[in-house]
């Protein structure tokens, strides 16, 4: 039976496909305020404009390509149970071909309505554009993301993940964006632990901590848990 590989990812990973980050630039994405672009106050305020945002973010995202640490978990589902939970909101993951990954945070890609938030579709690469007064089967929509001063309904899922996991890593993130950086203390006593990154944030010294960008992170990691089989 394989072991459950789960693996928490954050915007790290995505960096090296030319995916920007928020966090290194000082509360301004794309040189817009993080809580005008990213909030459930700031869509409030202007929709328009926050539409407008995540319109461009899924141009970026059309041209950007899985990299080497994509790939390389996809290909450990060879030798392990892989399940990925994602802190990031583009579709790089899927892309690269991996079977189980649960998004955090929403995903760029699709929409929801904004009067029934069950009802969640799905963009086609030619029809990315959407505005306040966007209808789908007589239904405003939103991005289907997980703003600022919303609640994370996988964050459930995702604890119970870890939980089950006999094998944890964590791989790009600074461990400051809760509640995604408590997973790490939801795994079992005595569970293996890795976390990569080129600049990694203190943790306990039970954890791994292999201090590289993400594709070579990847790719090290690959190698100690096929030499551990």
């Amino acid at each position: 039976m394989k072991k459950k590989l789960v693996i928490s990812t954050g915007a790290g990973i995505s960096a090296e496909s030319g995916i920007s980050t928020f966090r290194d630039a000082g509360g301004l994405w794309e040189n817009n305020n993080v809580m005008d672009v990213a909030s459930a106050d700031g869509f409030r305020r202007d929709p328009e404009l926050v539409h407008r945002f995540y319109n461009a973010r899924r141009r970026d995202l059309l041209g950007a390509r899985p990299n080497a640490a994509h790939t390389g978990l996809r290909d450990l589902e060879k030798d392990f149970e892989v399940y990925i939970i994602t802190q990031n909101v583009d579709d790089l993951h899927e892309r690269a071909g991996s079977s189980n990954v649960l998004h955090l945070h929403g995903e760029l890609m699709k929409v929801r309505a904004i009067d029934d938030e069950s009802r969640v579709y799905t963009l086609r690469p030619d029809a990315i554009e959407t505005t306040p007064d966007t209808v789908i089967d007589g239904h405003r929509v939103r991005p289907h993301i997980v703003f600022f001063q919303e609640a994370v309904p996988n964050i459930t899922p995702a604890t119970e993940l870890v939980a089950e996991a006999d094998i944890f890593v964590v791989i790009g993130t600074s461990l400051n964006v809760y509640p995604a950086a408590g997973l790490l203390h939801c795994v079992r006593p005595g569970t293996p632990v890795h976390y990569i990154d080129p600049r990694p944030a203190d943790v306990p010294s039970w954890v791994n901590v292999i201090p590289l960008p993400a594709t070579k992170g990847v790719e090290r990691l690959a190698s100690l848990l096929r030499h551990n089989l």
